[in-house]
């Protein structure tokens, strides 16, 4: 196991690397240009050039790359061109908020979405599996702006007892108005709720028609004790994937759910830094995200085999 990790930790730093490349050079290929963006309706041909050296912008790609990947080895992703403030503690800050907002929905729709995806799964055929079906299926068809928007109309306008912004300073802890949160991530949990379940309910379908498992039964086994010991860990295999897939995703992915809550997150970080050709802030949001996904499988493959020791990497 620990050369596996050794081996996991090493292809997810070769991974960055060429994360990284990709990055870059697609930032290079953006149009516009960044020195007269951040100059605006008063930049001239002067202007824009002396600000493209001061930025360092006049050198070579290759030489900004190596700097660039250099420093962010070392934490140091450089300062945003639009906001004159260094991107790692910025990026750091919003990643506490979108970290809050996800932490909370998977708290939330994690145990649900198991429970309901046992059920629906040992009642394939029956009422309760057409119920949580039918539900499960319009959570994923609706988009998160559909969603978010619905709850805002319910909750907020009609029955007024929750915001319907979660707007606040960014360096604000969301945890001191708990109120906030519960809009958008309900939006989330409308979402990731609805995949899990679904994975949850095929994979304990096909588990408990394994011949293991009708082993155990015609043993005398217990029934719960079949479904919780041999059925259910086996079944949670495919779950754990998504699961880490949508931690990745509620990290990257809050763009919608952030900006129709206003709420300063990683996400509307992002779409601030596409707005303003923010290239610094936009590398590092990338980079970042990308870390997160590839660091949330590494952990949903440990855990593969905590749940089933047969497995061996």
């Amino acid at each position: 196991m620990l050369q596996f990790i050794v081996r996991r930790l090493a292809f997810l730093v070769f991974t960055l690397l060429i994360v990284s490349v990709v990055i870059f050079s697609v930032t290079e290929v953006l149009p516009g240009n960044a020195a007269r963006s951040i100059l605006g309706a008063e930049a001239t041909e002067q202007s824009v050039a002396a600000l493209e050296e001061r930025l360092g912008l006049d050198r070579p790609a290759w030489e900004r790359y190596v700097d660039w990947l250099f420093g962010a080895a070392q934490g140091d992703f450089g300062e945003s061109l639009r906001m004159n403030v260094p991107v790692g503690p910025l990026i750091l800050e919003r990643l506490g908020n979108s970290l809050a907002l996800a932490g909370m929905a998977l708290l939330i729709s994690v145990p649900i979405a198991i429970t309901l995806g046992v059920i629906a799964g040992l009642r394939q055929g029956k009422p309760e599996d057409h119920a949580i079906s039918v539900g499960t299926l319009a959570g994923v068809s609706m988009p998160e702006f559909v969603v978010g928007v619905v709850l805002i109309l319910v909750f907020a306008s009609t029955l007024s007892i929750l915001p319907a912004s979660s707007l606040m300073e960014p360096d604000q802890n969301p945890f001191s108005n708990p109120a906030i949160l519960v809009l958008p991530a309900v939006t989330l949990l409308a979402v990731t709720l609805a995949h899990t379940t679904r994975m949850t309910r095929a994979s304990m379908i096909s588990v408990m028609q394994t011949d293991y498992v009708r082993t155990a039964l015609l043993k005398g086994l217990p029934w719960r004790r079949v479904v919780l010991r041999h059925a259910l860990p086996n079944a949670l295999l495919p779950t754990i994937t998504i699961i880490a897939i949508n931690i990745g995703w509620m990290i990257g992915g809050l763009i919608v759910v952030e900006t129709v809550f206003s709420y300063p997150g990683l996400g509307q970080l992002t779409i601030r830094a596409i707005t303003n050709r923010d290239v610094p802030l936009m590398q590092a949001v990338a980079l970042l995200i990308t870390f997160i996904y590839a660091f949330a499988n590494l952990i949903a493959d440990v855990l593969y085999t905590i749940l089933n020791p047969r497995i061996r990497y």
